[in-house]
């Protein structure tokens, strides 16, 4: 590619570049003397899994990846246990370290379902944070100020609402920023809500006379209701992990005019391409459910292969929209009492969460309810967001049938 070129490849889906001219340098610089860039992604281990807001920033690294460059991803193994403070409403409680050292092998496992493996240098930042001394740390926070730190917006309205912000969440950007000393970073890059460590980093680099990074700046991927930003919390979340069919059914589940964000920040689809293909929604040349379709088709082949993606596809036109039992499915006769409790009136209520850890399809019943909200379950093909499933029978079992594709359940009374 010509530089132009290159920039325009990277730039794809980014929201700020701090500084473009400065990226331009180092791109000329690099070529120049043969030497890559060293581009770098932290992420906190705070949960076991990721989803696809996550991938967003990954999917940039594996662009630079693309162009020869060294993609370095940290495991923020020692500043999981403080938690970033970005956005945050309140003092997260640190993390035991063995739970950051288990999400953390979950994460090599995830994220080189977009990276190449043998083209990636993983690393944990406790290997040299755990290592500074109290004299090093000493002299780390000398080269900021605390009216700089507590200028962060999230520190200031808690601040402001008599909220506290504990010591350690003032120590968080300034480990942050050693990381890109540490490994002499020239680019970092991140969700525009980590902005304010970004530019943390550049500053530390400079104190301990290093060219500072370029900061690159990705949005906050929406959720699938398209109102707040995509979380396991809030129940609007794609996992990486999760299966085909239910991957499927949930990117199918989002509003037309979402799908274009989708398009632009989870596939490499080119700008002109997207422009192009909105036109021909707009003039009514295409369906938007087919332009939908094909873009939960490439998104589950990315995690999952072409096969099963396919296949997601089949299973979604014959069960969701056709409302089809699936063949061959397996079944399962559960007493009432497991599952659910009846009622004066004669009928019976079953906890539907209950019911999916009875069928081991989750590893509480509290994970099965969270499915249930997120509109993950259907029930004789329809979603369903109910707990308690109310049925109008009287018989002491029920007959489950379900397919492990995704969470279909159809349930019939036996005697």
């Amino acid at each position: 590619m010509t530089l132009d070129e290159q920039l325009a490849y990277l730039k794809k889906g980014t929201a700020e570049i701090i500084l473009d001219e400065e990226l331009r340098r180092k791109l000329v610089q690099a070529e120049k003397v043969s030497r890559p860039l060293r581009v770098k992604l932290g992420v906190d281990p705070t949960a076991p899994d990721i989803h696809l807001g996550h991938t967003v920033v990954l999917r940039m690294l594996k662009r630079f990846q693309d162009l020869g460059h060294t993609a370095i991803f940290i495991i923020g193994d020692f500043t999981g246990m403080i938690g970033d403070p970005s956005g945050r409403s309140a003092t997260r409680p640190p993390l035991a370290r063995e739970e950051v050292l288990a999400n953390a092998e979950t994460y090599k496992q995830q994220v080189f379902k977009i990276l190449d493996p043998a083209r990636t240098t993983l690393r944990f930042n406790s290997e040299w944070l755990s290592k500074l001394t109290g004299e090093a740390i000493v002299r780390l926070c000398s080269h900021y100020t605390l009216a700089r730190l507590i200028e962060r917006d999230d520190f200031q309205s808690r601040l402001r609402a008599n909220q506290p912000v504990a010591l350690h969440e003032l120590l968080y950007p300034m480990f942050q920023a050693y990381d890109s000393v540490a490994i002499e970073a020239d680019v970092e890059l991140g969700g525009t809500d980590q902005k304010f460590n970004l530019l943390v980093g550049r500053e530390i680099q400079r104190a301990y006379g290093q060219p500072a990074q370029v900061a690159m700046l990705t949005p906050i991927l929406p959720g699938l209701d398209g109102a707040q930003r995509m979380s396991k919390s809030l129940g609007n979340y794609v996992g990486v992990t999760e299966p085909p069919a239910e991957m499927y059914g949930k990117l199918m589940s989002i509003s037309d005019e979402l799908m274009w964000t989708y398009y632009e920040l989870l596939t490499d689809l080119q700008p002109a391409r997207l422009t192009q293909l909105r036109r021909l929604v707009e003039r009514g040349e295409a369906h938007p459910m087919k332009i939908k379709a094909d873009l939960a088709h490439q998104i589950v082949a990315d995690f999952h292969g072409p096969e099963a993606a396919r296949e997601a596809a089949e299973h979604f036109d014959q069960v969701v929209r056709k409302g089809e039992r699936p063949p061959e499915i397996p079944k399962l006769v559960i007493p009432l009492e497991e599952i659910g409790r009846r009622q004066s009136d004669g009928t019976c209520l079953v906890k539907l969460d209950k019911l999916l850890k009875r069928m081991n399809w989750v590893p509480s019943a509290a994970e099965g309810a969270r499915k249930i909200k997120e509109g993950s379950v259907y029930v004789d093909g329809q979603r369903e967001k109910r707990v308690l499933l109310p049925l109008l029978e009287t018989q002491r079992c029920f007959v489950v049938e379900f397919s492990r594709k995704a969470a279909e359940i159809w349930i019939a009374p036996v005697a």
